[in-house]
């Protein structure tokens, strides 16, 4: 099936359940096309873990929800090696999944969190001493509210340099809420959901964004955005190399959901701030998410946009 035909179809399938969340859906597209990771933040209720639910079913991916707790240990993550004699298999390994959603991933303890780390960053999980490599596509979904505060550990930055993109759900319009109540009153859209591609499918657009060409003059103005978080006024840290690869990913990963050969600047203007914000520092904003997205969008109005013809 044709890159566009098949985007287009899990775009469409997701949405028989998710109501005005186009641009969420592109960007968790986006994100799992380009191999890296989200972290959803937003308040209860928002539907951060029906769409998730959504994109598992969509893409017959094997799914697992971890649900985050102070309580929960590092082996509830990646589990222990010890042969269960009844299952006659080895323990059950929660991470060992084409999608993880670790839902409300900000309160459980750091040492939990931190059980993240080699998954998300290496695609494979060390248990006493014996390594194994996870399954591809390995994509990790994270929630968190971001106005909760009791009972929550706010990720490192380290583990936040992790996540490919941090986004959350715009409100729904009153048009769109009555769509919702409408679609839910009798039903569980969820519950009849078929999935319409393979794993196999996705692992070919993975390897075909790759494909997608960037002008070196779009790659210079990638670069002059990075550079300019590193010297800007109230940020302590800008974004590190580790930023900019995952830049060049993610658009060329949103250019191919777009239905493009090639980027055009409005492929990078889109993802920079779900992709960037996140890894600033600022002065005295510390785990601000507001002050983060403002910050990086006035470094994207300060560096000038090039225009030239991009297919060259």
């Amino acid at each position: 099936m044709e890159s566009k035909t098949l985007i287009s179809s899990i775009r469409e399938n997701i949405g028989k359940v998710m109501v005005g969340s186009e641009e969420t859906i592109d960007l968790l597209l986006t994100a799992l096309i380009a191999e890296g990771h989200v972290l959803i933040e937003d308040v209860p209720g928002m539907g951060k873990t029906v769409l998730a639910k959504s994109l598992a079913k969509s893409v017959s991916l094997e799914f697992n929800r971890i649900q985050f707790t102070p309580d929960l240990l590092p082996s509830d993550v990646t589990g222990l090696n010890y042969f269960d004699q009844k299952a006659n298999d080895f323990s059950p390994r929660p991470a060992f999944r084409n999608l993880l959603l670790a839902d409300e991933i900000n309160r459980a303890t750091p040492r939990t969190q931190s059980s993240l780390l080699e998954c998300m960053g290496e695609r494979q999980i060390t248990v006493d001493g014996v390594t194994r490599p996870l399954s591809a596509p390995f994509f990790v979904i994270a929630t968190q509210n971001p106005i909760e505060t009791l009972g929550t550990y706010p990720l490192p930055e380290a583990q936040l340099d992790r996540f490919l993109m941090r986004i959350s759900m715009a409100s729904p319009t009153k048009e769109q809420e009555r769509a919702i109540l409408q679609r839910f009153m009798k039903e569980e859209p969820l519950e009849t959901l078929q999935s319409v591609c393979t794993r196999v499918d996705i692992l070919a657009l993975q390897k075909q964004a790759k494909e997608i060409y960037i002008h070196p003059v779009l790659l210079d103005y990638m670069i002059d955005l990075v550079q300019a978080t590193r010297s800007w006024p109230n940020i302590d840290m800008g974004v590190s190399p580790r930023g900019s690869l995952a830049l060049v990913r993610a658009v060329r990963a949103y250019a191919l959901v777009r239905g493009g050969a090639y980027v055009v600047p409005e492929d990078i203007k889109t993802v920079a701030v779900p992709v960037l914000a996140h890894r600033l520092q600022l002065s005295g904003s510390v785990g601000s998410t507001d002050a983060q997205k403002k910050a990086m969008t006035d470094v994207l109005s300060s560096v000038a946009l090039p225009t030239e013809d991009w297919s060259k």
